[in-house]
């Protein structure tokens, strides 16, 4: 077909026309007899657990039915967890997904959602989609969030605004005393959203339990992930702390059935086997620290990062860093212009990660 036959006269929404592409991190190409690690993507290196691959298993001989759109087995045994109740939880695909659903939930074309930047590549998207208009709050100069900025930039149409901790490609988490300040500067009918992909990774004495914050303040949310920690990236489980009100309104925006029952299965197994799961996130924290501490002496200031990544701030060199990374076979992912994220991995890996950094920077 030629160009003008698969041309289509259908109008689509121009807010389209100002919403970024997502950048997923490129998959590891084979590179003759090197072998070729994906750090790009902050997946968890170990593979699924046996006693989570059965319950897949066993879910995928009925993928011929629907799964409960209600998450009940899940719900309970994450209530149970955290100490919640039933109905203070709801789930999404990943919890991009679940954040979608808030703004939905929220905004009204033109509304404002604030959030620092850099952060997490999917909020300008989400956010656009909605039609609703991003207010980025440049990081401090140590990478973290300018929470008094943050605050100073909130208007009388904002109606959400994001806390990453820890950040989404830079590392460093809030500190408690620093987020119960900002919260009560906020508007109290303002959604607060704190974004806990990496809670787990976390080792910080001084960083927040979100958990205690949401039930401070009603306006807060807790959105966090079972795709990191718990190994379940492929898989798309998220999920929302939130009062009632809130996770009834996002069951309403939910795409219908969007957990199925394999990811359903899955999370449940994985919260059962989590002392399991527990032994290889302290490995990986174990394996940041080293890969931290072993880039001390580096040409860079690299941020306190508490998640399982670091953070390279590479600036105008950050492309060329990531082509002679990929040449010593590492995919990593380069934010042109700023900097690079490395996902902590496999050892091996992170060897080969220092001894390029080093090489590519010097040492002090």
């Amino acid at each position: 077909m030629t160009d003008e036959t698969l041309a289509t006269p259908v109008r689509l929404r121009t807010t389209l026309d100002s919403v970024p592409g997502y950048k997923p991190g490129k998959p590891a190409a084979a590179e003759g007899d090197t072998v070729v690690y994906k750090i790009s993507s902050n997946e968890n290196p170990y593979p699924p657990l046996p006693s989570v691959v059965e319950a897949v298993h066993e879910a995928v001989a009925t993928m011929n039915r629907y799964p409960d759109m209600a998450s009940s087995e899940l719900t309970h045994a994450l209530a149970q967890k955290l100490g919640v109740s039933d109905d203070e939880v709801s789930f999404g695909t990943g919890s991009v997904g679940i954040l979608a659903a808030l703004i939905a939930i929220t905004c009204e074309p033109g509304d404002e959602v604030v959030y620092a930047w850099r952060s997490f590549e999917a909020y300008p998207i989400v956010t656009a989609l909605t039609g609703a208009r991003s207010v980025q709050v440049p990081l401090d100069a140590d990478s973290r969030h300018d929470l008094d900025a943050m605050a100073a930039a909130v208007t009388d149409r904002t109606r959400l605004l994001i806390v990453c901790t820890p950040n989404n490609p830079t590392g460093p988490s809030v500190r408690t005393d620093e987020l119960r300040a900002f919260i009560e500067k906020l508007p109290k009918d303002l959604l607060v959203v704190l974004d806990e992909a990496y809670l787990e990774f976390v080792e910080a004495d001084d960083a927040p339990d979100a958990l205690a914050f949401y039930r401070e303040f009603p306006n807060a949310v807790v959105l966090r992930t079972f795709s990191k920690a718990y190994g379940l990236a492929g898989l798309r489980v998220g999920y929302a702390v939130a009062r009632p009100r809130i996770t009834e309104a996002l069951r309403k925006a939910a795409t219908p059935f969007g957990v199925n029952d394999m990811a359903q299965k899955a999370a449940v197994a994985s919260l059962a086997a989590y002392d399991e799961l527990e032994e290889r996130v302290q490995a990986l924290v174990a394996e940041r620290r080293r890969v931290v501490e072993a880039l001390a002496d580096a040409d860079l200031n690299i941020p306190d990062t508490q998640a399982n990544f670091v953070w390279l701030p590479l600036g105008e060199r950050t492309e060329e860093f990531a082509g002679v990374a990929k040449d010593a076979g590492l995919v990593v992912r380069p934010f042109a212009g700023e900097g690079v994220r490395a996902t902590i991995a496999e050892p091996e890996a992170n060897d080969r990660l220092v001894d390029v950094v080093k090489g590519f920077v010097g040492t002090r």
